[in-house]
């Protein structure tokens, strides 16, 4: 059950994480669940609103480690999982980690590498290890890989396949700042750039432990999810099933998010049990890209993919029952 450690531990990191990003309380929320369950981002926005400071602001607020990794057409796997080099001395081949072995990973442009770079996060993403030279090695945890997409009007791209999206637990967006929000960054600039922990009031952050977020991790089973939640979980991923409008159905991975982020959701919140509206919160973050509107759909209405993947998930909300008990 949640309790006064779980409020503190969530408290820190949030604060940890608002001392260098201004705004994009949503987005810190999400992020924080999908850390805690082990769940992986997808995030997208123009160029310089802040990602990459997001996702290195979130390893400082845990005491994690944190690697960017810049992928283009010619990286290889091997630079990302790392390989084996001859150590002289033992006279023997020794592993050289590469740059995944982080706690937060962000790949950023992740659809200019090839999909042969691109398989290489397959293992990691799902089985938290990787494989040198058929040795198997465990990632630290808490683990999480926050990746970044060009524009798919961009040229030189490689489209991530479905097998891929698929082990995002989310997709979240970071849209510009609001005009107080990008006042508020030039005020601060000097302070963000130079990477103090201080809140607004002056008063300095202070970061949690790695074992900590571990901690956060093991409660999650002790959340409470009722029959009528988890029915109402399966009828929302079932009703996009049924929808003819997609060419792209949301896998069994689809409900497995819905559950274990609103459980996350839900102990951020101090509750020992899920709600209807916690399914809600994350319906849109774990539907998104998992849900594919087809062409002549998306031609017939004059939207993009994105605008009526929103939209198809909107009515599905209100469509569906929401549970009494």
């Amino acid at each position: 059950m949640p309790d006064q450690t779980t409020n503190a531990v969530a408290t820190k990191v949030k604060e940890g994480v608002r001392a260098h990003v201004v705004g994009r309380t949503e987005v810190i929320d999400m992020m924080l669940a999908s850390l805690i369950t082990g769940g992986h981002v997808l995030l997208e926005g123009p160029p310089g609103v802040g990602k990459t400071t997001l996702a290195k602001s979130f390893a400082g607020a845990i005491s994690g480690t944190f690697k960017r990794i810049q992928l283009t057409p010619d990286l290889l796997p091997a630079d990302i999982i790392g390989t084996s080099i001859y150590d002289i001395s033992k006279k023997e081949f020794v592993p050289r980690k590469g740059p995944i072995f982080s706690n937060i990973v962000m790949a950023d442009e992740f659809n200019r590498a090839s999909p042969r770079t691109q398989s290489a996060f397959l293992e990691v993403m799902q089985e938290r290890q990787v494989t040198i030279d058929l040795v198997t090695h465990h990632l630290p945890e808490p683990f999480m890989v926050i990746a970044t997409q060009v524009p798919e009007d961009t040229g030189g791209i490689y489209p991530i396949t479905l097998t891929q999206i698929d082990r995002f637990a989310v997709k979240l967006e970071m849209d510009l700042p609001t005009h107080e929000e990008e006042d508020e960054i030039l005020r601060d600039i000097d302070r963000i750039e130079r990477g103090d922990y201080q809140l607004a009031n002056g008063a300095k952050a202070s970061n949690v432990e790695t074992k900590e977020i571990l901690h956060l991790t093991d409660g999650l089973e002790h959340i409470l999810v009722s029959d009528g939640v988890r029915r109402y979980i399966l009828q929302l991923v079932d009703g996009a099933r049924k929808n003819s409008s997609l060419s792209g159905m949301p896998s069994p991975r689809a409900s497995i998010w819905l559950l274990k982020l609103s459980r996350a959701v839900a102990m951020l919140a101090g509750r020992s049990y899920v709600l209807p509206d916690d399914v809600k919160f994350v319906a849109l973050p774990v539907l998104i890209h998992r849900i594919t509107p087809s062409v002549p759909e998306r031609r017939l209405a004059g939207q993009s993919a994105v605008e009526q993947a929103k939209q198809l998930i909107t009515k599905l909300l209100d469509e569906t029952a929401v549970p009494k008990e």
